[in-house]
């Protein structure tokens, strides 16, 4: 028994009615989610970077045949807004991270492209990465995570579809 379960008897208790299967899977998804988030970051810190600095990086990194990226590219890859993205932008490159350029057709267009200190931090942050995934995930059989997996892609479709109905 954890603390959801507590708090969904207390509610059978007081609202016997109500069905808390929803604020018991919701409840332990939420404290899921501040574990994953701390041990990321910390992993993340020990790369001085923060989680969207990592993500700018590694969506850099995985750009097919190492291409550079424009600032529209990587906001819709990672969901951000203008704003966000050029304090990204202006934080990895002081930090020598990243390079913007002016596009040689036309100079309002501008590319970023990972320096080669932006590229061997990324290859090391990766790796240290998707290691402590992997830790956050060992006490899940293979089975489980796939099941799991699957049922999380379902999930999110539901929220997903809904975003692109806003539009």
């Amino acid at each position: 028994m954890d603390k959801l379960d507590l708090v969904v008897k207390q509610w059978h208790i007081e609202k016997p009615h109500l069905d808390t299967t929803p604020m018991a899977l919701i409840g332990r998804l939420l404290r899921i989610s501040k574990h994953l988030e701390t041990r990321i970051t910390q992993c993340h810190k020990n790369f001085a970077l923060t989680l969207g600095e990592f993500d700018v990086l590694a969506t850099l990194r995985r750009a097919a045949n190492n291409s550079c990226l424009t600032p529209s590219e990587l906001i819709s890859a990672l969901l951000l807004t203008s704003g966000a993205m050029t304090h990204r932008l202006d934080t990895l490159s002081e930090k020598k991270l990243i390079l913007r350029a002016h596009n040689a057709q036309d100079r309002r267009s501008v590319t970023v492209a990972l320096t080669d200190q932006g590229r061997a931090l990324i290859d090391q942050a990766i790796e240290a990465h998707v290691a402590v995934l992997k830790e956050l995930v060992n006490s899940l059989s293979a089975a489980d995570k796939s099941m799991l997996n699957g049922t999380l892609t379902i999930w999110l479709g539901q929220f997903e579809a809904e975003c692109v109905n806003e539009l």
